[in-house]
C-alpha cells in the first residue's frame, strides 16, 4: 500500500503535462437553428437509453406478471426451490411466446 501511495504521489505532478481531454459539455447552436452537442453528452444520452431499454422491453410484455404469478404459486405450494429460478424463468420465456404467438 505504501509503495503505491508513493508511486502515485511521484506521478501526480506528472498528470498536469498531459493533453487536454474532450470538452465535458459543449451545447453549440448549429446552421437552421438546431443544437450541436458534445460527444460526452451524446455518449450519455446512448448509454442512458441502452440502460433504460431492457426494463422497458419487461414492463410491456407479460413477462414480469406470469413470474410473479409463478413464485407466488410456488411460495403456495411450498416448494420454495422446486423449480429453480432459471426454470421458471424458461418456463415464463415459453408461456410469453405461446401468449404473444395467439394474436399473430
Amino acid at each position: 500500500m505504501k509503495i503505491f501511495l508513493t508511486i502515485l504521489l511521484l506521478a501526480f505532478p506528472l498528470l498536469g503535462f498531459a493533453e487536454p481531454g474532450l470538452p465535458l459539455v459543449v451545447v453549440q447552436d448549429a446552421a437552421g437553428g438546431g443544437k450541436s452537442y458534445s460527444l460526452t453528452l451524446q455518449i450519455l444520452a446512448l448509454m442512458t437509453v441502452l440502460t433504460l431499454l431492457p426494463s422497458l422491453l419487461l414492463m410491456m410484455t407479460s413477462f414480469t406478471r406470469i413470474i410473479v404469478v409463478l413464485s407466488i404459486l410456488r411460495q403456495a405450494l411450498g416448494t420454495a426451490q422446486n423449480p429453480v429460478e432459471s426454470g421458471a424463468g424458461g418456463f415464463v420465456i415459453i408461456f410469453n411466446l405461446i401468449h404473444y404467438g395467439a394474436g399473430v
